[in-house]
């Protein structure tokens, strides 16, 4: 499945180096497993959204390294695609920017027609195929609806797909210039958080043979909450979403999470179906 990366270091701008590139799990690394497509959302110092992405790997992508060295935002979403629902072409790329926000999914959803019909004319959002884009509408529709919210418009975009649509995983997470929100749902795929405060040690990490040594400095002195589809170094500070957790880190660092869905979806599909259909071309 497809790989996330997200963090806030508001109201500080940095450079996301380390994880994107150095890590032991970096999403360089990753993206070795997942081939179809390399993205980066993050924010001009005037809040402008920019997202640089291109439906080809991390690690054959020259500017992907150059970026990963070069962005300085508060807040970044970054994506490492596994393709399910779409070809392989830069608007099925993540991120996925729509009206001013960012977001990034893995996991799957089905019953597309159903969520279209739900869209309506926020169907105009959508520029791609994928059921990813799709979704980030459905939560741009609901943030509308509740004023703004971004947590209650995340919330009630989850329990109407759960409710309504087969479901395989939504995980998300979606920034705005200086906040940052991430949610787990259900339990197939992992999600999650490191939470760095400021006092702590510069980011560092050595290979058990002492062979890799790498280090960032940009953070030291500075807190981060970084958000991953799995552990990225050995820090035994990260921390496992629980199904159904939805993660707000705000303009000040202060993170806070609800529950907003406790139960399975209604609809589920499950990875051996997912199995089934990936080794099926094989098969014929």
């Amino acid at each position: 499945m497809c790989r996330l990366y997200g963090m806030s270091a508001a109201p500080h701008r940095v450079r996301a180096t380390f994880w994107l590139l150095e890590a032991p799990d970096s999403l360089l690394a990753q993206s070795r497993h997942d081939p179809d497509g390399t993205g980066i959302g993050y924010y001009d110092a005037d809040g402008t959204p920019r997202i640089d992405k291109r439906p080809i790997a991390a690690f054959a992508d020259r500017a992907f390294a150059r970026e990963a060295r070069e962005l300085h935002s508060e807040t970044f979403v970054a994506h490492i695609r596994e393709a399910t629902t779409g070809a392989l072409r830069a608007a099925n790329t993540h991120p996925f920017e729509q009206q001013g926000r960012l977001l990034a999914h893995n996991g799957v959803i089905e019953d597309l027609p159903k969520l279209e019909a739900r869209l309506g004319s926020h169907m105009s959002l959508v520029a791609g195929d994928t059921d990813s884009e799709r979704f980030f509408a459905l939560i741009t529709l609901e943030i509308e609806r509740h004023g703004g919210d971004v947590a209650a418009g995340i919330a009630a975009a989850a329990s109407w797909a759960a409710q309504e649509l087969v479901v395989f995983a939504l995980n998300v997470i979606l920034i705005t210039r200086d906040e940052l929100w991430a949610l787990r749902y259900p339990e197939n795929q992992g999600l999650y958080v490191l939470e760095r405060g400021p006092l702590d040690a510069r980011l560092e990490h050595s290979s058990a043979a002492r062979t890799i040594h790498v280090r960032s400095d940009d953070l030291a002195g500075r807190g981060a909450v970084i958000i991953a589809s799995e552990p990225m170094d050995d820090d035994p500070g990260w921390r496992a979403f629980h199904s159904g957790e939805l993660l707000h880190v705000d303009r000040k660092l202060a993170v806070s999470s609800t529950t907003v869905i406790d139960h399975p979806p209604r609809r589920p599909l499950t990875l051996a179906e997912l199995d089934a259909r990936d080794a099926a071309p094989l098969a014929r």
